[in-house]
């Protein structure tokens, strides 16, 4: 992974298909998942889920993508299968898996720059009520930026506290967190400032 976003080189039809095209078919392929029934959108995930080897992605970046989404999944499909049956949770998990592991072939096989160039695209019309297409792309940046730093920043407080002997428990890093993420938007500022970008 890089540091600012997920972008895994390669030379698929995926990787070269320009952001507005991948964008455009993913909200496609939501849509479609969406109106599946449950077992349609369980074929679904299982052919997104293979898309990504197809894509020349390790199984360490599906993963990556899906270990989040577990404990989700798993509470909602506890919640629907008690409260509307088993089949009705299958179909909501599998929406949703599909939905995000489709996502994830977009994140991973577009570039940042590409997909904030878009975004600047699509911001044109905003011109006519005040707002600048780059500054909303620049917005647009910082936060695409700042995810991986709080993941950094959580990741350096915790191997601290385990360095000093101490158990690394979550009300014990958030203060560094903080203040290292306090410090980080401040020398942002700074440099924003000396660019003239205030």
């Amino acid at each position: 992974m890089t540091s600012l976003g997920l972008y895994v080189p390669g030379r698929t039809p995926l990787h070269r298909a320009p952001a507005g095209v991948k964008l455009a078919l993913l909200l496609a392929v939501v849509t479609v998942v969406v109106l599946l029934p449950p077992v349609g959108a369980a074929v679904a995930a299982l052919v997104a889920a293979a898309l990504y080897p197809l894509c020349g992605l390790p199984s360490h970046h599906l993963w990556g993508v899906l270990r989040p989404l577990l404990p989700f999944l798993a509470l909602i499909a506890l919640f629907q299968a008690v409260t509307a049956g088993p089949q009705v949770a299958l179909g909501v998990c599998a929406r949703l898996a599909a939905a995000v592991l489709a996502a994830g072939l977009v994140t991973l096989t577009t570039r940042v720059a590409e997909m904030l160039a878009l975004f600047e695209r699509l911001a044109r019309p905003l011109r006519l009520v005040g707002v600048r297409p780059d500054w909303a792309a620049l917005v647009l940046a910082l936060t695409v930026r700042c995810v991986p730093m709080v993941a950094a920043a959580w990741r350096g407080a915790r191997e601290a506290c385990l360095a000093r002997g101490i158990r690394p428990r979550p009300h014990r890093l958030v203060v560094p967190v903080v203040v290292g993420m306090v410090r980080s938007a401040e020398a942002l500022g700074e440099a924003m400032s000396a660019r003239g970008l205030d």
